[in-house]
């Protein structure tokens, strides 16, 4: 997976606002990535056939320390968002209708 790239749009204040719900979803499939490679590393671990409870053990905090990680930056993501929570948007919208609605009356000639 290479390194998701947010091209910076116009500088007005709703482009902001969707790179900003942009940057939260990336951050989102990161974090869920890791869960996974997380959740992959304990069932390697448990098929493993010597394996110790003290491997276990050790894995399992481990595991416990990046899931307590990624809740934390979860909490910052949600917070984030709580941010545009009540941003009804009303000029985003009519920006990009009228946008829309130009772009699709105006012909060349």
């Amino acid at each position: 997976m290479g390194m998701p790239v947010i091209v910076s749009g116009t500088e007005t204040r709703c482009q902001a606002i969707s790179d900003i719900i942009e940057s939260v979803a990336l951050e989102q499939a990161a974090l869920a990535h890791i869960l996974n490679a997380e959740g992959e590393k304990l069932q390697k671990i448990v098929a493993t056939e010597r394996v110790t409870p003290a491997q276990l053990l050790d894995t399992n905090k481990s595991v416990k320390k990046v899931v307590d990680s990624v809740s934390r930056l979860e909490l910052v993501l949600q917070a984030k968002l709580d941010l545009f929570s009540d941003c009804a948007c009303v000029e985003c919208a009519t920006t990009t209708t009228s946008t829309t609605s130009t772009t699709t009356t105006t012909t060349e000639e």
